[in-house]
């Protein structure tokens, strides 16, 4: 069974940067889901997929996985590409995709 260690990124439903400096171990999922014949929902016997663990850093979570004789994958995070930008940009002369009124 693996793990799979990342930290998480922003959703696009928040402006902030909250719950997002943490690292997380999440386990792999290791059955396939089945589909209920009742009720049609889809269940599953692997109960380690919904444990969700939080670290503080890398190396902690790393060091738990070591601990715990799991092997992991690392996903390391992309740095976010900042486009500085001024209000009267949307007002300049020229500019593509003119606003008009």
């Amino acid at each position: 069974m693996t793990a799979r260690i990342y930290k998480p990124t922003k959703s696009a439903m928040q402006s902030g940067l909250g719950r997002t400096k943490d690292w997380v171990l999440e386990h792999e999922q290791e059955a396939a889901r089945e589909v209920d014949p009742l009720m049609g929902w889809t269940s599953s016997g692997d109960t380690k997929q919904q444990l969700k663990l939080t670290f503080e850093t890398k190396e902690e979570a790393i060091a738990y996985a070591v601990r715990t004789g799991l092997a992991y994958t690392l996903e390391e995070p992309q740095q976010r590409k900042t486009v500085r930008k001024a209000y009267a940009d949307n007002f300049k002369f020229g500019r593509i995709g003119a606003w008009t009124h």
